[in-house]
């Protein structure tokens, strides 16, 4: 006989919702998000963006993605119109109900608007469209300007906006107004939030062009983690205060630049190497690429033919190393997750 034993667990009050994440080379966690977590930080992204009851955003990304569910949540609080859709920006259909339905915003990972551009997207003719708001990873500087510039002419905004699913999702936004000369900046915090930098030995950073982790603080902090049925049952652990494993720097007038994650550095014949940093650089070249790494050794992704060559010269160009420290592989598709971002795992396992 079958013997079956019921166990019950305790649930703490505060936890409202959970949200996977992995980041983009760790393990799947639950991020245990409380009520407060959600409605401050949806009241911080209403505010700095100015949403109102006006406002239609269409639905471009998925609702159990922490960047789609905070423009759902964002613009809910504010009575606004959300059009929902199945479809994607790569279909007619997509473009087809934007215009129908009169659609005033859309939100994209790097990603969408590495597709957009490829699509011709300047050439569309959007009189609705307002806003246009990017997160879910570092976009490319050169494309960032690309469509500041668009939207400039067009009498619309772009917004680049920097966040973590441990922040119920944003943490900061680079003003429009700031965002052609400070392209490559993640901007400043969100209203009610803070940043600051910490070395390696637990200390504040006061320096400008210093970088160290970056650190945010606000009530839109997570709870803390689950990865079991009793974690829960636990209280508030970040206490609002979230180590964002990402090494950044601050210039002058307050604005933060990521340059890298704590964990995707290697260090090449004894010179610590910013992978990160690198896949930046091979973008020049194509946009459809990834690095990966070991101490000594670092390898490009690409999914185009024929740029071994051009990406090894202008790697060795850059960075000073010799040009047998990189080598460069074509693969059919960078391996990505649902939002978009590479799962740098699995190419270091050669899962692909």
């Amino acid at each position: 006989l079958l013997s079956i034993t019921k166990s019950v667990y305790a649930i703490q009050a505060d936890n409202l919702l959970l949200l996977t994440t992995s980041g983009s080379t760790g393990s799947p966690k639950l991020v245990r998000i409380s009520e407060k977590n959600l409605r401050s930080n949806a009241e911080s992204i209403a505010d700095y963006l100015d949403i109102d009851s006006e406002e239609r955003p269409i639905t471009s990304l998925p609702m159990h993605y922490s960047y789609g569910m905070s423009v759902l949540n964002s613009h809910l609080l504010k009575g606004a119109t959300i059009l929902l859709t199945e479809t994607s920006v790569l279909q007619r259909e997509f473009w087809q109900f934007f215009k129908e339905e009169g659609a005033t915003s859309l939100a994209g990972v790097p990603y969408t608007f590495e597709m957009l551009r490829r699509l011709r997207f300047s050439t569309m003719e959007l009189p609705s469209l307002k806003t246009m708001t990017q997160a879910g990873g570092k976009l490319n500087p050169t494309i960032v300007r690309e469509f500041v510039d668009m939207a400039e002419k067009k009498g619309q905004r772009f917004i680049v906006m920097y966040g973590q699913t441990e922040a119920s999702p944003r943490m900061s936004y680079l003003p429009f107004e700031r965002a052609k000369e400070k392209s490559s900046s993640i901007g400043i915090a969100i209203p009610n939030g803070k940043f600051f930098l910490q070395d390696m030995e637990g200390n504040r950073i006061e320096k400008t062009d210093e970088e160290g982790e970056l650190i945010y603080e606000g009530p839109n902090v997570c709870l803390g983690y689950a990865q079991t049925k009793e974690d829960l049952s636990k209280g508030d652990e970040m206490c609002g205060r979230l180590y964002t494993g990402d090494v950044a720097k601050r210039d002058e007038d307050g604005f933060y630049y990521i340059t890298g994650r704590m964990k995707r550095f290697v260090k090449i014949w004894g010179n610590r190497c910013n992978l990160d940093s690198l896949e930046q650089i091979v973008k020049e070249v194509t946009t459809d690429c990834a690095c990966v790494g070991i101490d000594d050794h670092i390898t490009v992704f690409v999914e185009k033919e024929g740029l071994e060559d051009q990406i090894k010269k202008l790697l060795s160009e850059k960075t000073g190393f010799n040009k047998r420290a990189f080598s460069v592989e074509r693969i059919e598709n960078i391996p990505k997750n649902t939002s978009g971002k590479i799962q740098y795992q699995e190419l270091q396992k050669g899962n692909i």
